[in-house]
């Protein structure tokens, strides 16, 4: 069994938003593979179900971000999961708009939902998966994660979130090595 973690805030007031970005890259992953998302439990909203030829249970912790290790550890305890097989996407302020990174582990590299995870669960040699937003030039950083993409953004993050779902099937069909080889240095606006 592979734990998929999508990051974000519960609810229509951050529906969209930029620090929302594991939340919209799990649900793609279920939608393209028809895992219905609407089971309660774990102090989320989660699915089972096969993706890219591995039994899935894709969680939505609806804790709020900075408290989303309470849901994490409960799903991770409960189904028994290796460090190995738990893969948590969340947004990441220094990768541009258009990168992801897949990493194996590391620290939480000041993001609070993957602090509090890793505070939690006591270890952090689990599977990553950053979705760049970017970071503002200018203003709070505040505002800007918990605000919608802009206009222009608005037709890049399609894109985006088809590549990381794409970077998620490879993670559970064949590794995250060969996620990160392939994916850790691509660039959507290299393509555009």
């Amino acid at each position: 069994m592979k734990l998929l973690v999508g990051l974000g805030n519960p609810g229509d007031k951050y529906a969209g938003t930029r620090h929302n970005a594991g939340f919209l890259v799990a649900e793609r992953v279920a939608e393209r593979h028809r895992i219905a998302l609407k089971k309660k439990g774990y102090q989320g909203r989660y699915g089972v179900g096969r993706a890219a030829g591995a039994e899935t249970t894709i969680l939505l912790p609806q804790t709020f971000m900075n408290h989303s290790g309470a849901s994490v550890n409960a799903a991770y305890r409960s189904l028994g999961v290796a460090p190995g097989d738990l893969i948590v996407i969340y947004d990441d302020l220094d990768l541009p708009l258009g990168r992801i990174r897949v990493r194996l582990e590391g620290g939480h590299g000041g993001h609070n939902g993957l602090r509090d995870i890793i505070a939690t669960l006591g270890f952090k040699d689990f599977i990553r998966l950053k979705v760049g937003i970017g970071r503002p030039e200018r203003g709070d950083v505040t505002n800007y994660v918990l605000g919608r993409f802009n206009a222009d953004e608005q037709k890049l993050v399609p894109l985006l979130l088809d590549l990381a779902a794409d970077a998620v099937e490879t993670i559970l069909a064949d590794g995250a090595a060969a996620a990160m080889n392939k994916y850790n240095n691509c660039n959507l606006l290299d393509s555009l």
